[in-house]
């Protein structure tokens, strides 16, 4: 099983120095990659081509970064730049839409018709990760330029596509889909058909199915499950995750959180696996002992 850790978001002036104790341990315990989100913290890319620089092999991906305040050009320059930092074939680049309420109201976008505005995107994204030149105008989106970095090896690029239709378009034109707040009936029901048949259609190869949810080993799962429903609450609020979580029949993102004693953890983490995930990654949403128990089971899941 391909297991991964969901880093935890940094602000404070010492956040490039504790990503990368993070890293480093996470590395040191076996887990195949990490990832980090593009929220309000540090940026993912820059902080990832630092800490990644400084901890060698472990896998690295941002899950995601937002793409409408960011020119497709301006990201593929900083993405293939991060990848130099970090060396060949280490990087993944999660990308998406992120939500109205950011992109509009936080930063004065429109998110009209989103479906067309990432295939414009990855118009303009794709060739330019792939080392060639761009000469492209859509409705919304334009780019005419080459990019003069070394070689730093392919960067996969993952959707954050949940929708039947930017599921379609992930399995036409990506890696996969990198996933938050969908459960394991939703994989097998909606995510793996969905993107499979697209990804076929299009002749690609299989595509990823990376799926991210809160984890937790402890013995008071009815504490926990209160501190995932106060930790996550927003996330039950964004239409894009709300329609997953219908989906599931989950109440909220406490329903979806994985927790329980090590046993239960483990059923559950293979059961998002048979559902047809490829790779989990955890967000351990808790310190201390409890932390230490979920990281050790999930590290043994790996053997």
């Amino acid at each position: 099983m391909r297991i991964g850790i969901l880093l935890s978001e940094r602000s404070g002036s010492d956040a490039l120095r504790a990503l990368t104790d993070d890293l480093h341990r996470t590395a040191d315990e076996g887990f195949v990659s990490a990832w980090m989100s593009h929220i309000f913290g540090v940026d993912a890319l820059t902080a990832l081509a630092v800490a990644g620089s400084r901890v060698p092999e472990i896998e690295l991906g941002t899950a995601v970064v937002p793409t409408y305040p960011r020119h497709p050009g301006a990201l593929a320059q900083q993405a293939r730049t991060t990848a130099l930092a970090v060396g060949p074939d280490r990087l993944t680049l999660g990308i998406g839409l992120s939500h109205r309420v950011v992109i509009e109201n936080m930063f004065g976008y429109g998110f009209e018709r989103p479906a067309r505005h990432m295939r414009e995107y990855l118009s303009i994204l794709d060739p330019l990760l792939q080392r060639q030149p761009v000469s492209y105008t859509g409705e919304t989106l334009a780019g005419n330029l080459e990019l003069a970095i070394p070689d730093e090896g392919r960067i996969p690029v993952l959707l954050a596509a949940m929708g039947t239709r930017m599921l379609q378009l992930a399995g036409r034109r990506a890696d996969g889909t990198v996933l938050w707040m969908t459960g394991p009936a939703t994989i097998r029901e909606h995510i793996a058909p969905t993107i499979t048949a697209a990804a076929t259609d299009a002749g690609r190869s299989p595509a990823r199915i990376v799926c991210a949810l809160p984890v937790l080993v402890t013995d008071d799962a009815d504490a926990a499950r209160e501190r995932a429903a106060r930790t996550f609450a927003t996330y039950g609020t964004l239409p894009s995750y709300r329609a997953m979580m219908d989906r599931e029949g989950a109440a909220g993102p406490a329903d979806l959180a994985i927790i329980g004693t090590e046993d239960q953890v483990a059923a559950r983490v293979r059961e998002v696996f048979d559902a047809g995930a490829t790779e989990f990654v955890a967000s351990v949403f808790a310190g201390g002992a409890e932390a230490q128990r979920t990281r050790a089971l999930l590290a043994g899941l790996l053997g």
